[in-house]
């Protein structure tokens, strides 16, 4: 906190804001925005975003007081499955970045005569220890009402007791041993300035969203269970009024077990629980966390002093502000109710970058998950914003060699392979700024993102020189696929070509016509090669799964003469299948579509339309609110699924794309749509 007086009369205060860690800005008593997480994830030592806020409305004339709560954030605080695994440094599972956060703000003031005045942070600043005991994205927030500093943030508080700020570049350094699948490296956790400093380039992270309690379910005394009829991503505001001390525990999970328990085995090493201390306010105190989020339907809440009614009870849904841009609507209920867990699993995932599921430890802007998705997420919300902010940080993960990692940011090395890529993952470099231009014919991204493109090519050639397919880096293939595995090279020769193909579309576009020559001609002697070592001289294929048959058909990799029988043996491989799929996350989202083109819409409708195990329908029967991870993550027959499970992944949801642009006939003429 800083006190400081404005000399004269306001024109305009603009306060602009940073940070490593995660921080909550204050002026005069109040806060200055109901954004969380600012400034927001980064690879820090590439670049850190800066925030700009117009305060000319919280100045007064005279005495004034700035100040801040700082946070650990993706920063310094645990990330992912670092803890499970034993990565990180001293294999702590946190400290990915470094281990002190550190603020940076100034508040520029414009006067009415014309003068500006400038208040930074500098060593004048004073540092004190708050109501926060601990603040974590995974683990959650601990919170001591009574230890919150009366009038902290408002002029004229008593600051003596707390220290002077310490500017970052002095506070040493702190050598230590990182840990992660890429081996062991010294590395040092002091400060380290980030090479850039940019605007904040996309809608904040917001409350944008009320869900009050479907249900309460009183367990005991001072222990309820709390429904809040959806899965979502956020936090719980509760009310409530007791003696000072009292501590009220709030536990997070997104589904119950039989016996009305909260499952909370799927979280793994992510704690999810949020501990608030009652300063003891007659008139009632409110809790809203401000430093974490949960990925979740049910809260557990403890040691609540009397009855918990609905009132006192709210889940605030938070993502990135992006704003919905479609409805869907049909006379199957079902239906309308995947597209609308479609859109809540979108919701709750787009946080900062394209996450994997919001509740467990990990979190992570999975590439793979991202490019199945991307056309489908642009037709549920305005993500034009929110993707040119994540290229730009697959392109500060791209690694030397030309490849896109597994997830970005990066912040560890994940996979049995020695490599930070894999194949389908990788192509999330091609295919997801390819999906972006077709909703919104943003010729600035392609640009952008074109030189960091064309090293990617090269390394896809480096890798293939015979322009097959490879087991490239690690084997994610089609993730969770059903009974049938297809292997690694087949899938990544169709991605290969696919790649290779959008990136001379991409050329042309830019007016790269030499460019674009060179990659068609390169995909066509992929396409050769594929047909070489894969198709029969029936149009069957070598590879006998349903993902082979619409990989090769949705990327073109069929001789025309050839594909009406390739789609034969994928509508018979169906039927023999018991009319079920088997597809995983590659296989999933071009599955109806490729049926559709062939002739066979009214078996892509019954898929569509399932009941039946494996199915989107499926898992509406079950009660979902949102999109499964698994199949299987719940079935009558087995229960929950046991290890690596979320009730809230937008994969499988990519088919809301075929939804849109074939049951509902609305597909882009041309880009920009």
């Amino acid at each position: 906190r800083k006190d400081f007086d404005a000399a004269g009369p306001v024109r305009r205060a603009t306060l602009y804001a940073t940070a490593l860690g995660v921080c909550d800005l204050h002026l005069n008593g109040e806060r200055v925005t109901e954004a969380r997480f600012l400034p927001g994830w980064t690879d820090y030592e590439k670049r850190v975003y800066y925030h700009t806020f117009d305060v000319t409305g919280n100045l007064r004339e005279g005495a004034n007081a700035i100040g801040a709560i700082l946070a650990d954030g993706w920063y310094a605080g645990y990330l992912g499955y670092g803890l499970l695994v034993g990565y990180g440094p001293d294999r702590c599972g946190r400290y990915f970045y470094g281990k002190t956060p550190s603020l940076l703000m100034q508040l520029v003031l414009e006067y009415e005569d014309g003068t500006t005045e400038v208040v930074p942070t500098d060593a004048s600043w004073r540092v004190g220890t708050g109501g926060y005991r601990e603040a974590d994205l995974l683990m959650g927030e601990v919170l001591d009402a009574r230890e919150i500093p009366d009038g902290w943030d408002a002029p004229g508080f008593d600051d003596g007791g707390w220290a002077p700020a310490v500017p970052a570049t002095a506070n040493g350094s702190l050598p230590v041993t990182y840990h992660d699948a890429g081996g062991t490296r010294e590395i040092d956790l002091g400060f380290r300035a980030p090479e850039r400093l940019e605007a904040y380039p996309m809608e904040r992270v917001l409350p944008t969203q009320e869900l009050k309690p479907v249900n309460i379910v009183k367990k005991e005394e001072g222990r309820f269970i709390v429904d809040f009829g959806q899965n979502f991503a956020g936090v719980v505001r509760l009310r409530a009024s007791g003696s000072a001390g009292t501590a009220i525990t709030l536990r997070h999970g997104e589904m119950l077990h039989p016996d009305g328990r909260l499952m909370t085995e799927n979280l793994r090493r992510a704690r999810a629980t949020d501990t608030w201390t009652l300063r003891g306010n007659p008139d009632g105190e409110v809790y809203e966390p401000r430093f974490t989020f949960h990925g979740f339907q049910y809260a557990e809440v403890s040691g609540y002093p009397g009855d918990l009614a609905p009132d006192d009870v709210a889940g605030i849904v938070l993502h990135n502000d992006t704003a919905l841009g479609s409805a869907w609507e049909s006379n199957d209920p079902m239906l309308n109710r995947v597209f609308q867990n479609v859109v809540w699993t979108q919701r709750s995932n787009f946080l900062e970058v394209p996450t994997d599921c919001p509740q467990r430890d990990e979190r992570f802007g999975w590439t793979g998950d991202a490019q199945v998705y991307a056309r489908a997420a642009t037709y549920n919300a305005d993500v034009a914003a929110f993707f040119t902010k994540w290229m730009q940080d697959l392109r500060d993960a791209q690694g030397p060699e030309g490849a896109y990692p597994d997830y970005a940011p990066y912040p560890m090395q994940h996979g049995g392979s020695g490599e930070r890529y894999g194949t389908a993952w990788t192509d999330a470099g091609t295919i997801v700024p390819w999906a972006a231009y077709t909703a919104y014919g943003d010729l600035r991204l392609l640009r952008e993102h074109y030189p960091s493109l064309q090293r990617f090519i090269l390394f896809r050639q480096t890798a293939s020189p015979d322009y097959g397919g490879t087991h490239l880096g690690n084997g994610w293939g089609d993730w969770l696929s059903m009974g049938e595995e297809t292997p690694i090279p087949y899938i990544d020769h169709c991605y290969y070509a696919w790649s290779v193909h959008l990136a001379a579309k991409i050329a042309e576009v830019l007016g790269e016509e030499q460019d674009a020559r060179v990659y068609h001609d390169l995909a066509g002697k992929i396409r050769n090669a594929f047909v070489r070592a894969y198709v029969n001289e029936d149009g069957t294929l070598a590879v006998d799964t349903q993902t082979a048959y619409v990989l090769a058909l949705d990327m073109g990799m069929m001789p025309e003469d050839k594909a009406p029988a390739a789609a034969a043996r994928l509508v018979e491989k169906i039927v023999e299948n018991d009319r079920r799929m088997t597809t995983g996350f590659l296989g999933t989202r071009p599955l109806l579509p490729v049926l559709t083109a062939a002739g066979h819409f009214d078996l892509a409708v019954e898929l569509m339309q399932s009941r039946r195990f494996p199915s989107w329908g499926y898992a509406v029967e079950q009660g979902a609110t949102s999109v499964w991870e698994r199949w299987n993550s719940y079935t009558i027959e087995d229960g929950f699924q046991e290890g690596m499970n979320s009730f809230n992944h937008y994969a499988f949801g990519a088919v809301v794309e075929w939804m849109f642009d074939t049951l509902a006939g609305i597909s882009p003429a041309e880009p920009g749509y």
